[in-house]
């Protein structure tokens, strides 16, 4: 595949990406990251036999555009999944302290004063 085919296939890739980006979910994500990769080698194997042309350059430089905000919306999943983990470990340390005191085989004696 040539290096104008290579990217405007990434250019649409991206574009798919920017019109569900807060739709999407981090699957997505990393489905789009994984073959975004794939790409961005093909091209770069194709550029080290021939440079890149300027117009090749301006459309790369528009396609990196987009990263700062699909980056954030990434980070913006991670911290969801943290928050998410420290609430389980959270309640997973508020129902050990519960069940922690707990014998099946033990029987509790009253005494009367």
């Amino acid at each position: 595949m040539d290096k104008d085919k290579l990217i405007a296939e990434l250019q649409q890739l991206t574009q798919n990406m920017m019109g569900r980006l807060y739709e999407a979910e981090f699957e997505d994500l990393e489905s789009f990251v994984e073959e975004r990769q794939k790409l961005i080698d093909d091209i770069i194997r194709q550029f080290s036999s021939i440079p890149a042309s300027v117009a090749q350059k301006v459309e790369i430089e528009r396609i990196l555009h987009h990263d700062p905000e699909i980056t954030a919306r990434m980070n913006a999943l991670r911290l969801e999944a943290q928050d998410w983990l420290y609430k389980r470990n959270q309640a997973k340390q508020q129902r050990n302290a519960y069940e922690a005191g707990y014998t099946p085989d033990s029987f509790l004696m009253d005494r009367k004063k």
